[in-house]
């Protein structure tokens, strides 16, 4: 696949890099899941003080591949290009050090000569905090009240998009319950680590979340909400505020 000429390419020249500790995948090739249309996250583990200069020449490591059709620099998580070739494969390049770094996720490292990566072996993981799954299940509250008031004016566009947002969090709250160790993934995944069950329930709602068919989305979203109750209301532990809003919002629909 272009994903490994690239990667092997891009990896060449790094190496030859004296600022570069460690090099190492994440996303779908880092766990090893990856397909023809699987976007490249790579990841440089530099020195603190030689950031400013590596980041300098992260273009001129990206285009020891082949020439790039589109580049942004940015920080999301950490200073990042994200980049795309005229064969239009996707590249995201970030640059860390140990105390930027976030491990979470899967990584296959694919140099590392003084074992910088050894110390988050142990510290990979897509489970979702307890944080995580708390703000999940609040924001889903939020936004089913935010639909019904989109809903009532009659802004069908926005009320859609309210409940795209609802979807997201029950879709990260179920993977949270029946597939925790791959709950960080969210919504995409859901296909893959759901039951068939679960799959056909929310394809269902997407196919209704239309300006005109989604009062039919809402209701298929609360029937699965009514199931889960009591794994969402578990889920909020952040304060009983957050619990009252959850029943609140439900009487909202009379359910």
């Amino acid at each position: 696949m272009v994903q490994y000429e690239a990667v092997q390419e891009i990896l060449q020249s790094l190496t030859a890099d004296g600022a570069v500790q460690s090099v190492f995948l994440k996303g779908s090739m880092g766990r090893e899941e990856e397909d023809e249309y699987s976007d490249i996250d790579l990841y440089c583990l530099v020195e603190e003080e030689e950031v400013d200069a590596f980041k300098e020449r992260r273009i001129q490591h990206l285009e020891a591949y082949r020439p790039l059709l589109f580049w942004e620099d940015l920080f999301i998580i950490a200073p990042q290009i994200i980049a795309i070739y005229e064969n239009w494969l996707h590249i995201d390049l970030f640059v860390v050090t140990h105390a930027t770094y976030e491990p979470k996720d899967n990584i296959k490292v694919l140099y590392d000569p003084e074992c910088q990566m050894k110390r988050y072996e142990d510290k990979q993981s897509l489970v979702l905090s307890e944080e995580k799954r708390s703000d999940h299940a609040l924001d889903l509250s939020w936004f089913l009240f935010r639909y019904k008031k989109a809903s009532e004016r009659g802004n069908d566009i926005w009320a859609v998009e309210m409940l795209r947002h609802v979807c997201r969090d029950l879709s990260s709250l179920l993977l949270a319950k029946y597939a925790p160790h791959r709950a960080e993934l969210g919504l995409k995944n859901i296909p893959y680590d759901l039951s068939e069950q679960h799959v056909q329930a929310m394809t269902s709602i997407y196919e209704t979340l239309t300006p005109s068919r989604h009062q039919e989305a809402v209701q298929q979203l609360l029937s699965i909400i009514l199931e889960e109750k009591e794994w969402i209301e578990d889920c909020i532990t952040t304060n009983e505020k957050g619990r009252a809003l959850f029943h609140s919002v439900l009487k909202l629909y009379k359910v």
